[in-house]
């Protein structure tokens, strides 16, 4: 997508937006627990090779699959991860987030989404 779609957010400033609460159920899958989506960004990332135009470090929303526990829970393509679990994912490596989100079965999700400042 383009870089309209990113915040323009300094990673550990104040972001002015409206926090958008999530809860999503991984669902079983053999060993495995799927949660449906996948993520871009982090601290340790440079988003000027971004492809989806993200303009800062934050921890993205790239994909979410049809039907999956993402997509079933309101999570969108170009959500931006704000806290998960009450763990703060604006100053996040792509490492850390990656292995946050494997390890629990439920996550809380506080997002924020380009365009929506109220409810």
């Amino acid at each position: 997508m383009c870089a309209k779609m990113a915040f323009q957010h300094q990673a550990g400033t104040a972001m002015e937006c409206l926090s958008i609460p999530i809860t999503l159920h991984k669902e079983v899958d053999g060993d495995t627990m799927r949660c449906g989506f996948k993520i871009g960004g982090g601290i340790d990332q440079d988003f000027h090779k971004s492809p989806q135009g993200y303009t800062d470090n934050g921890i993205y929303v790239t994909e979410v699959h049809d039907s999956s526990p993402a997509s079933k829970s309101g999570l969108r393509v170009h959500d931006k991860i704000l806290q998960c679990n009450g763990y703060d994912f604006t100053m996040v490596t792509h490492k850390k987030a990656v292995s946050y989100i494997k390890k629990h079965p439920v996550l809380n999700l506080l997002v924020a989404r380009k365009g929506v400042t109220s409810t």
